[in-house]
């Protein structure tokens, strides 16, 4: 990655000149997204605002003292790069508090495992609980078990997360964690555990958002070294496996997040320009509070803040209005109704009137490791704007997905629910999940040369689609907005 990325833009220039159709957009915008492009390579700006945001404010849980002032810093970031209506628009949220977490093995071969507590969940009573394990290698197995049949038990799942460049495997599993503390409470079950949503072998749990509310239990995930550990323990004996679960984790009280938004604005009508059609981009400010949140989503909101400021700088306005928005809340789950994606939510609903002048969104919130697909959103793939872009990405090494992009990432999907269409600049993952929702997530997990490609990738991107008049949206839907 370090050396392929210089040696493929140095005759990127070039390549893209010669492969673009003219058809999509005007020489000239394809000529200065290549340059954007390149100029980006050279720049550093995302590494250097990841750098300072998770220095200043360390861990940003939703809702925390950290995270409200990181908001102030940001919109202080947006104007210092010269952005358009900068904004810190605020909502009310219950504030969760992770508290202290222990679950030990009592028998029949006592040791402590190493947990955290799920985002979300509720405290046990001050004594603990204790309980016989009910052990499931699967999850698909506790689902199979009748309502009552872990009554006064510990459900435990084993199962592991694959390894995969998409994350899909993370997708397999997150019901686990997210809905699995319910179902096993449907079952009877007064506690949970479940092997941590991670794909290394280090001795530390992955926390993450798990449902709120009325029928659920106190919820853990331990390491994936001591779900190891369990399974050979259970292979020594036919002895029952007794536990104890100690938690004081819980909401309280409320308090509010936010969202930090700016954007650059199109140009004029007169001069040519859409100025109210938007195109929204961004990443999550908050962030678990085991580490610092470099990985998730630290490097997100950074990718796309210095890719809207090369935008910037650019000589000349886009055509388009693009927007960046550092969406607050995006981890902690909240009570019902509103489950998880507070800012998500409220960012949709307060312009829930002004939905149909959003052509496009996307996210970045895969951590910071290199961009290698672009996908479109449906019937995108036969046009000659999707020639265009793949030809300024190629030279980064970023192809073109058949698949249609149906989301844009988590904090797209209120939006994309309203009709508006999403696009992915799909990052590797491969590793991702080493260290996602862990203590071990901090700055060093991130490597420069990659943020900068995605920033390439990003302003590169985002200059043909906002001085285009490319529309995703449905027929109607676009026909409505003009």
């Amino acid at each position: 990655m370090r050396l392929s990325v210089r040696l493929l833009a140095a005759s990127a220039l070039a390549l893209t000149l010669a492969a673009a159709p003219a058809v999509a957009q005007d020489a000239a915008t394809i000529r200065e997204a290549a340059q954007l492009r390149d100029r980006a390579l050279q720049d550093n700006v995302a590494y250097a605002l990841v750098s300072e945001l998770t220095t200043r404010f360390g861990p940003r849980l939703a809702g925390s003292d950290s995270e409200q002032a990181s908001a102030r810093w940001g919109a202080e970031q947006f104007r210092a790069m010269g952005f358009d209506n900068v904004s810190i628009e605020t909502f009310p949220l219950a504030l969760w508090n992770r508290g202290e977490a222990r679950v030990e093995i009592l028998s029949p071969f006592p040791q402590p495992l190493e947990v955290v507590s799920l985002g979300g969940s509720h405290a046990t009573p001050p004594e603990g609980i204790e309980g016989e394990a009910a052990i499931f290698e699967t999850y698909q197995q506790m689902l199979d078990q009748p309502e009552g049949s872990l009554t006064g038990k510990i459900a435990v799942v084993l199962q592991d997360t694959v390894q995969a460049q998409d994350g899909r495997g993370y997708g397999a599993t997150s019901p686990i964690r997210g809905a699995g503390p319910f179902e096993a409470a449907k079952r009877g079950a007064v506690g949970y555990v479940l092997r941590s949503l991670g794909t290394h072998d280090h001795r530390f749990a992955h926390t993450g958002a798990t449902r709120v509310g009325e029928g659920t239990v106190p919820a853990f995930a331990m390491s994936p070294p001591d779900a190891d550990q369990l399974r050979r323990l259970i292979a020594l004996t036919d002895a029952p496996v007794r536990m104890r679960l100690f938690s004081t984790a819980g909401f309280t009280g409320q308090t509010v997040s936010q969202n930090v938004i700016g954007e650059v604005r199109g140009r004029s009508a007169r001069d040519g320009g859409a100025p109210d059609e938007v195109i929204v981009i961004g990443g999550h400010l908050d962030s678990w509070d085991l580490g610092t949140g470099a990985i998730d989503d630290g490097a997100g909101v950074a990718i796309t803040a210095a890719a809207l400021k090369l935008i910037e700088d650019m000589p000349r306005q886009p055509r388009r209005t693009i927007r960046v928005v550092w969406w607050g809340s995006e981890e902690v789950s909240q009570p019902a109704p509103a489950q998880g994606l507070a800012g998500a939510r409220f960012y949709a609903s307060s312009r829930a009137a002004e939905m149909a002048n959003h052509v496009a969104i996307s996210e970045s919130d895969f951590g910071a490791g290199p961009i290698y697909s672009l996908g479109l959103p449906p019937g995108a793939a036969d046009t000659d704007f999707r020639r265009a872009a793949q030809a300024v990405l190629t030279p980064l090494g970023v192809l073109f997905d058949g698949a249609p992009a149906t989301g844009g990432g988590p904090d797209t999907g209120p939006t994309v629910a309203a009709g508006v269409p999403a696009f992915r600049l799909n990052q590797d993952g491969t590793d991702y999940f080493d260290t996602h929702h862990t203590a071990d997530d901090v700055l060093d997990r991130i490597d420069p040369e990659a943020m900068d490609q995605n920033v390439a990738a990003w302003a590169a991107f985002l200059w043909l689609l906002a001085n285009s008049d490319v529309d995703f949206r449905e027929p109607r839907a676009a026909a409505a907005a003009r």
